[in-house]
C-alpha cells in the first residue's frame, strides 16, 4: 500500500499531523507512507521511522501554477492507494484532484466534497482533553477503521549526538546543573501572538521569584531587540538566573536544548508543540484571538495548563468574530494582566519543578 499525507502549514501543524503517519505505520507496517510538508518544517520529522519519504512543498509551488502542476503530476506518478489531506486548502485541493489516488480523505467542507471519497465532519468542539488540533487529525483515520490502539501523542526524536551537543552548550554557558531549567517561549510568530513585553517580564519575574532555577529564552536572532526589552524589564535578581545568549543555531539545536529543560512557559506556538512532543510540561499563554479549544492539547490541570483572557474577562468576547478579535488583539492583550494567572502558574511550577 502507498499512502500520502498532506499538511502544508507551520511547525506545530506538521508535528501534530505526524500522528496520522505514526498510527498508519502501526496499522500498516509494510506500507510506503509519504508526507507532504513545507520545506522549513522538515527538521521536526527527522528520525521518524513512520515516514518513508518527505515531499517538500516550496515557495515556487505557491507562486507558480506551472510548478504546482509539476509537483501534482510527480505525485500522480507515484500511484498512491490512499491520500489523507489534513491541510484542505487550495494547493492541496489541486494536488488531490490530480493525484489519481484510489481513496481520498479530508474534512467535510462546503464546495469541495466531490474531491474526496471520504469527507469527515470538521468538529467544532473537543470531546476530550486532547484538544481539537489532535482530535481533528485523528478523525481523518476513522474512515479506514484501523484495528489498533490509537496513539495521540506527537513525537520528536533526538539523537545522542544532538543531546551531547546541547549538554556541551549548557556547560559552555556555565548553566548550573543542580538547578531545574525553565524554557520561556518568549515571543510569538507575530505581534498578534506575542504577550505584551512588559507583561512577559512580570511573568519571568514570577517564575524566578524564590526559585533556584535556570531560565532560558527562546527567540530568533531577528527578535533580539524585543527579547532584550523583556530582559531589561526583569528584576536584577531575575536577570542573574537568565542565560540570555544560550541559543540554538537551528531548529534541531532548539529541540535538543528543549530536551535538556524541565518545562516550558509562554506564548503559544511551535516551541510549545515541540516541548509537548518531548513530553515536557507546558503552561501556555494564548493570544486573545486564538481559540484555546483547538491548541490547548493534553490539558490535564497538572502537566499541561493554559490561560486565555476569555477565562477571566468573558464579557470582552461576546458576539465577536475571530476576525474582529484579531483586529483588537493588541488592545485585548493589554487587559490580560499577569496577576490574573499568577496563582495558577505558581501551582504549575510547584508541581512540575519539585524533586518528588
Amino acid at each position: 500500500m502507498k499512502i500520502l499525507v498532506i499538511q502544508q502549514k507551520m511547525i506545530g501543524d506538521v508535528l501534530v499531523s505526524s500522528i496520522i503517519c505514526n498510527n498508519l505505520r502501526t496499522a500498516y507496517p509494510d506500507a510506503q507512507i509519504d508526507y507532504l510538508v513545507y520545506t522549513t518544517t522538515t527538521p521536526v520529522l527527522e528520525g521518524n521511522n513512520s515516514i518513508d519519504n518527505i515531499i517538500t512543498f516550496e515557495e515556487k509551488h505557491r507562486k507558480s501554477k506551472k510548478e504546482l502542476l509539476k509537483l501534482s503530476l510527480k505525485i500522480r506518478a507515484e500511484k498512491y492507494d490512499l491520500l489523507i489531506d489534513a491541510y484542505s486548502k487550495l494547493e492541496s485541493w489541486i494536488i488531490t484532484l490530480l493525484s489519481g489516488a484510489k481513496r481520498k480523505i479530508s474534512y467535510k467542507k462546503p464546495g469541495r466534497t466531490f474531491l474526496y471519497t471520504d469527507n469527515v465532519p470538521f468538529e467544532a468542539f473537543p470531546k476530550t482533553n486532547l484538544g481539537l488540533a489532535i482530535e481533528r487529525r485523528l478523525s481523518l483515520l476513522k474512515p479506514i477503521d484501523l484495528n489498533i490502539e490509537i496513539d495521540p501523542l506527537p513525537k520528536l526524536f533526538v539523537t545522542r549526538q544532538e543531546n551531547n551537543e546541547a549538554k556541551a552548550l549548557f556547560e559552555k554557558h556555565n548553566v548550573k546543573n543542580n538547578r531545574k531549567t525553565v524554557m520561556i517561549s518568549l515571543l510569538g510568530s507575530d505581534n498578534f501572538k506575542t504577550y505584551p513585553l512588559e507583561h512577559m517580564a512580570k511573568v519571568v519575574d514570577t517564575i524566578a521569584d524564590n526559585r533556584n532555577i535556570n531560565i532560558l529564552f527562546n527567540y530568533f536572532p531577528k527578535q533580539i531587540v524585543d527579547a532584550k526589552i523583556i530582559f531589561d524589564k526583569c528584576k536584577p535578581e531575575t536577570q542573574q538566573k537568565i542565560y540570555f545568549d544560550l541559543l540554538a543555531k537551528d531548529l534541531r539545536g532548539f529541540i535538543a536544548i528543549m530536551n535538556q529543560c524541565n518545562t516550558i512557559i509562554g506564548n503559544d506556538g511551535g516551541a510549545i508543540n515541540m516541548a509537548k512532543a518531548l513530553q515536557k510540561p507546558s503552561f501556555i499563554i494564548f493570544s486573545p484571538w486564538i481559540e484555546k479549544k483547538i491548541w490547548a492539547t493534553f490539558e490535564d490541570g497538572i502537566h499541561h495548563l493554559s490561560v486565555h483572557l476569555n477565562d477571566y474577562m468573558p464579557e470582552l468576547f461576546i458576539s465577536k468574530s475571530e476576525k474582529n478579535l484579531k483586529k483588537e488583539a493588541l488592545k485585548l492583550y493589554t487587559e490580560f494582566k499577569p496577576e490574573f494567572f499568577k496563582t495558577k502558574m505558581d501551582t504549575f511550577l510547584l508541581k512540575n519543578l519539585s524533586n518528588d
